[in-house]
């Protein structure tokens, strides 16, 4: 069973690609990626699937997020044959899809209770642990679809607090506290100097084999009326870290120790070194991955796979 090259749905057994959306908090997990002996999304929603289809089901995600990172709008893609998928609903006048996220709440808090007692937490780390993960829907995916490849771009946010008066203790948990007051204006006029595409080696720890130019198509600080600054970030797809080193740069700035175009003049060097600062990992949100229109998924997929390991 292929997770690459699109599954077109079909009603006589053969391939049927599911499309599930996904929000969590990443606070307790050691990021998406499945890692032996770690808790991961991943791991959790494959072991999960597996308890429910009696076999091993490997899922393909639209943007892999670090340890602490959390998401409201993930999306993932896997396979199953037609009978597979109806016989979710197990005999019911129920959308299978619907069975299936109201299945996959129970297994996946079980699986979290189950890991945290055999990990020795205390009662009211068990319940922070509840409803960590939500399968938000599940539906069939339209031919050609492909959660990483068919995406036309992925957004974060990034919620910052500069004003020690304005510090919520209720959000501390997805805020970063930081330690002085921050110019937004400065760090705007150097987010602009990095927009485009771009070779973002310098803002990126890259994997073997993956080309590090992307397409940052939206990168602003905004301060709202709670006097909260809120970064909102858009790209066709981000390296690992790219987005966190950005932000740890555009801090800098804020701060008055670098000057606008410094964020640029990294950029232009494709060098990573002590001098980058990358920001805490608990702020960032993924919001959202688009999609291009139906009939443009399979196109859309061919084409970045093509340019894009």
């Amino acid at each position: 069973m292929t997770t690459e090259r699109p599954a077109v749905p079909e009603m006589d057994g053969g391939p049927f690609r599911v499309r599930m959306d996904l929000a969590y908090d990443g606070a307790s997990f050691s990021g998406w990626a499945a890692q032996p002996g770690l808790r991961t999304v991943q791991g959790l929603v494959e072991d999960a699937l597996a308890v429910l289809l009696r076999r091993p089901v490997r899922i393909t995600v639209a943007g892999r997020t670090d340890a602490g990172v959390h998401a409201r709008g993930q999306v993932v893609h896997f396979d199953l044959t037609a009978a597979e998928w109806h016989e979710l609903a197990r005999g019911r006048d129920l959308d299978p899809g619907v069975s299936l996220r109201r299945r996959l709440h129970g297994v996946i808090n079980k699986e979290l209770t189950m890991a945290a007692r055999e990990a020795g937490l205390q009662r009211r780390a068990i319940d922070a642990l509840g409803g960590a993960v939500e399968v938000l829907s599940a539906v069939p995916a339209p031919a050609g679809f492909d959660a990483r490849f068919s995406a036309l771009w992925r957004r974060y946010s990034y919620r910052i607090c500069d004003l020690p008066e304005t510090r919520d203790p209720l959000s501390r948990h997805t805020t970063l506290w930081f330690k002085a007051p921050l110019d937004t204006a400065l760090m705007n006029e150097a987010a602009a100097g990095v927009l485009g595409v771009r070779d973002f080696l310098s803002y990126c720890k890259p994997r073997n084999g993956s080309t590090t130019i992307r397409e940052l198509q939206e990168f602003h600080f905004r301060r709202g009326a709670d006097g909260v600054i809120t970064t909102h970030i858009q790209a066709d797809a981000f390296c690992h870290n790219m987005v966190r080193s950005l932000v740890g740069g555009s801090l800098l700035v804020g701060l008055g120790e670098r000057r606008p175009q410094w964020l640029a003049d990294r950029l232009a060097a494709r060098i990573r070194d002590s001098k980058s600062l990358l920001a805490p990992p608990h702020p960032l949100v993924l919001e959202e991955v688009r999609y291009p229109a139906a009939a443009e998924l399979a196109g859309r997929a061919e084409l970045t796979r093509a340019h894009r390991k």
